[in-house]
């Protein structure tokens, strides 16, 4: 996993720093007192379904399409506002069903920042260091939530750095932290707003994806020919990368969409 994610995981020294402590100390627990809880966050195309899919895999035979890896997502499991009672006992049944299945049982939860407030707190008490829950245990358990909350703050700090002509290697947790909290814990239209999760600091690891410069899009896209299978050809790298929008619009430094767009932009230039 630490190899992978020096190859093929571009611009995000913070988050191969964080995945990897994280995963390493806890893999390394015979009993470890509570679950892994980790919160990914950062602009769109940056990297967090990426990491959190190739963790999956080296994980599990099978990866994400392993039967103790379970996806949620707020827009297809949790749709409407009116029926979140009903959610949260659905979530608590189906996280502890899992969980006396597969006690190593990985949940992702994709699109925090689209989740209704309060739903999420219904998995408090999975989350925590007791011993036993609803008569399961579940400290081997591994929880990831994804978000692009904190991604502007993220961004702006970013941007900060390298107008004081700093390297994106120099932003440090401590830099970028205070930021994330702010924008994700209390704005009211986070899953997290006011959320137990973070007032009971369960979070072990918040994990900063970095918005990625022009050479980060152009690896992406090499690595995109070479997976399938085409010519690397320097004029087919250079107009792809051109063709994405960068921001701030006077200096265009970042990708708006991160290395997201690059698979379909490929067959527009072959």
């Amino acid at each position: 996993l630490e190899c992978d994610l020096a190859r093929n995981l571009v611009g995000q020294p913070l988050v191969r720093q964080q995945v990897m402590k994280g995963v390493r100390e806890f893999l390394e627990k015979r009993n470890p007192v509570k679950p892994l809880v980790m919160s990914f966050h950062g602009s769109t195309g940056t990297g967090k379904t990426y990491v959190s899919s190739m963790l999956v895999r080296y994980l599990f035979q099978g990866g994400l399409r392993s039967p103790y890896v379970h996806q949620f997502s707020p827009i297809v499991h949790f749709p409407h506002a009116d029926r979140i009672e009903q959610y949260k006992e659905s979530l608590k049944r189906w996280i502890q069903g899992n969980l006396t299945n597969c006690g190593r049982s990985v949940f992702l939860f994709d699109e925090m920042d689209k989740m209704h407030p309060g739903l999420i707190d219904v998995i408090i008490p999975f989350l925590g260091p007791s011993w036993v829950v609803y008569g399961t245990n579940y400290r081997k358990a591994i929880f990831i939530f994804i978000s692009n909350a904190g991604g502007e703050q993220i961004n702006k700090i970013t941007l900060d750095f390298w107008r004081a002509c700093k390297d994106r290697e120099e932003i440090s947790l401590q830099d970028l932290e205070p930021a994330i909290s702010k924008a994700v814990f209390e704005n009211p239209q986070s899953g997290f707003w006011k959320s137990g999760i973070i007032n009971e600091h369960l979070i072990d690891f918040v994990v900063p994806f970095l918005p990625l410069k022009r050479h980060h899009v152009k690896q992406c896209i090499i690595s995109e020919l070479v997976q399938q299978g085409l010519e690397v050809r320097p004029d087919v790298v250079q107009e792809v990368a051109d063709s994405i929008p960068y921001f701030p619009e006077e200096e265009k430094i970042f990708s708006s969409t991160g290395c997201k767009t690059v698979t379909s932009r490929i067959s527009f230039f072959f």
